[in-house]
């Protein structure tokens, strides 16, 4: 791939997507096997005005051999030092990249209840510091770059560096980035556009979505009183705009944790903790999933809606036009960050407070009394399809069609 081009995209994700400001702690999350791609962001962050940059450093098959070897207690056994390292982050008002390239499935075999005792474990340590980027009180963007096992997954008939070529190609379209294009003023024109939809559906001010999909889905979606739709960048209290996810076409919301009914099929796999979950549904029932199916990686689904009682309630749903450009790309990335951006989706587990009027502010308990959900997980999955339909029913009893033929008609 050109550097040119990377450098773009390390320009667009630090520039825009972060947005580091004079002076900051800027905290970047990688792949060492990426290490070229991060000395370009750590340049351009640097060049931005960054006071402070930290690289942390991982390896997948690193991973992947300590899963296989350490033992459950071991993998367990969080130090102290790292949620007060975190603490420390969160003082000095740091901003998060984290740019992942992980493999679909790398750690299929692994004991699923090894690795849930050790996910439980890091989770409950760290739950006190979740909320910093939760409640957007600082920047934090997810980007991603290819590895060569999950080019192959994604293009399987290619030679592994033609593979790893065309998913470059297919992720830096899915951000904008063109040869001759400056993809930090096309960034300014997709959040005008995402907003101005937002802005219509706050208008609307619906009490309940209901979704149809020729998959079976059958689902109708409380949303809570006064919620705010979201789209695009989101802004910090210091008033620092930001971009926490490239790509992103989504309009997002806060369902009521107790007002979700029916039906749904899920339309693409879920990559989870390594794992790829297919064919999977849920039914819900006054806001639970009362009952549930994969026909892959049922363990691991079940392991995922028992990591807490909020798991197992809808914490975000979205609404994303069918013909986006990465749906009509045609290519399946078994990677949520991409494929969330292909169709309308929801999350299973912990809310944006930013969804709903005056929820930055609110504690835990003030949330769940206005019907917002607090979990551990925070977990997206797709469900959307060239045939969704989508009505809003607005408090009057008043119906709107909003999707149809999975894009928006309002």
């Amino acid at each position: 791939m050109k550097k040119e081009l990377m450098e773009k995209y390390a320009r667009l994700i630090v520039r825009s997507g972060v947005n580091v400001q004079k002076g900051q702690l800027l905290v970047i999350n990688a792949a060492v096997k990426d290490y070229e791609f991060i000395r370009m962001c750590v340049r351009e962050a640097f060049e931005a005005g960054a006071g402070e940059v930290e690289v942390k450093w991982s390896d997948e098959i690193v991973n992947k051999l300590v899963y296989e070897n350490e033992t459950a207690e071991v993998l367990a056994d969080v130090p102290d030092w790292v949620p007060e390292r975190t603490r420390r982050e969160h003082e000095k008002k740091a901003c998060y990249l984290s740019v992942h390239s992980g493999t679909p499935g790398l750690l299929k075999d692994i004991d699923p209840a090894k690795m849930k005792q050790s996910r439980m474990a890091y989770m409950k340590k760290m739950a006190p510091y979740m909320s910093y980027t939760m409640n957007n009180e600082g920047q934090w963007c997810v980007a991603a770059l290819p590895s060569a096992g999950w080019a192959k997954l994604v293009f399987p008939d290619l030679e592994e560096e033609e593979a790893i070529e065309a998913l470059t190609k297919a992720i830096l379209m899915s951000v904008r980035i063109t040869d001759d294009n400056d993809p930090v003023e096309e960034w300014k024109n997709h959040d005008r556009e995402l907003m101005e939809h937002c802005d219509i559906l706050n208008e609307f001010n619906f009490k309940t979505l209901h979704f149809v999909s020729e998959l079976g889905t059958d689902l109708y979606v409380d949303l809570v009183k006064d919620h705010i739709w979201v789209g695009g960048g989101c802004t910090t209290p210091d008033g620092v705009f930001f971009n926490p996810n490239m790509p992103t076409e989504e309009c997002f919301c806060m369902p009521h944790r107790l007002g979700v009914n029916g039906k749904v099929v899920a339309s693409k796999p879920l990559s989870h903790n390594g794992k790829v979950i297919e064919g999977f549904w849920f039914e819900f029932k006054d806001g639970v999933v009362v009952n549930y199916g994969a026909e892959k990686e049922y363990d691991t689904l079940k392991d995922m809606l028992e990591t807490d009682e909020g798991s197992r309630h809808l914490g975000e749903v979205a609404l994303i036009s069918y013909d986006s450009p990465i749906s009509r790309s045609n290519i399946l990335f078994y990677n949520t960050l991409f494929d969330e951006n292909a169709s309308c989706h929801l999350a299973l587990g912990r809310c944006y407070p930013e969804n709903v009027k005056g929820g930055i502010e609110m504690n835990e308990s003030e949330l769940a009394q206005v019907g917002g959900n607090s979990s551990l997980n925070h977990v997206d999955f797709m469900f959307g399809t060239r045939d969704m339909h989508v009505t809003g029913i607005r408090h009057d009893g008043s119906e709107v069609t909003v999707f149809d033929h999975g894009n928006f008609v309002v």
